[in-house]
């Protein structure tokens, strides 16, 4: 979190045809007395086609739009929505850190798009400091206006998995933003939060009906 902003034959089927022919003719005779010659028969030939079930066609599978990010020329297109891993909807020390993760991933995902939603199913209402990144990310995503770059970029995540209150726990993140710009709606570079070592962060987070939930997350020293 910066000082600005927290955190893939025809078949041919070939009919095959079956042509048949049959010839019948008979010659009988009674008494001495040659009967009349039996009429021959002839059949007609009968043509049979046997052909197999018409192939069903493969679907054309829909084109997947390209992922942009935001850059000078304007905002971030097709940004892929973070997915909640499974391992984050478990009440453990592996679940509380990959939940972390995941709060972080849907915190970039909020710079690049101005869409809070990810980040606010997974933050509790009272959490002050989401409060304070929602104000400035949706700020900077209104009137033509947006961000680019501020991947949050997680290097290491660890709790000791103690409840600290009621069903809440906390976990140190390790974390640094890369390098994020802010355009105005006239494409004018604003101002560039330069990318800086990486802080460490404190996470109080709760699990109730069968989910994680960010109560905080700050700074463990805080900005000067």
């Amino acid at each position: 979190m910066t000082s600005r902003i927290p955190i893939s034959s025809r078949r041919h089927i070939a009919a095959a045809a079956l042509l048949t022919a049959a010839v019948l003719t008979g010659t009988a005779c009674t008494s001495g007395q040659a009967s009349p010659a039996a009429t021959p028969s002839s059949g007609s030939p009968a043509t049979s086609s046997s052909a197999g079930p018409t192939p069903t066609p493969t679907p054309t599978p829909t084109p997947t739009a390209s992922y942009k990010p935001a850059d000078a020329s304007g905002r971030a297109q097709n940004v892929p929505v973070p997915v909640l891993p499974e391992a984050a909807k478990a009440e453990t020390k592996e679940g509380l850190e990959a939940f972390a993760r995941y709060w972080y991933s849907a915190l970039s995902y909020a710079y690049e798009t101005g869409d809070m939603g990810p980040l606010d199913s997974v933050s509790a209402p009272t959490c002050a400091s989401c409060a304070r990144v929602k104000k400035v990310v949706e700020g900077w995503h209104t009137e033509g206006r947006w961000l680019a770059g501020g991947k949050m970029v997680v290097e290491g995540a660890d709790t000791s998995f103690i409840q600290t209150g009621a069903l809440q726990y906390q976990i140190l993140i390790q974390v640094h933003q890369e390098p994020l710009s802010y355009y105005r709606a006239d494409k004018v570079l604003d101002e560039t939060a330069q990318q800086g070592p990486a802080v460490g962060d404190i996470m109080i987070a709760s699990f109730a009906g069968g989910a994680w939930k960010a109560i905080t997350v700050e700074h463990l020293v805080k900005n000067p």
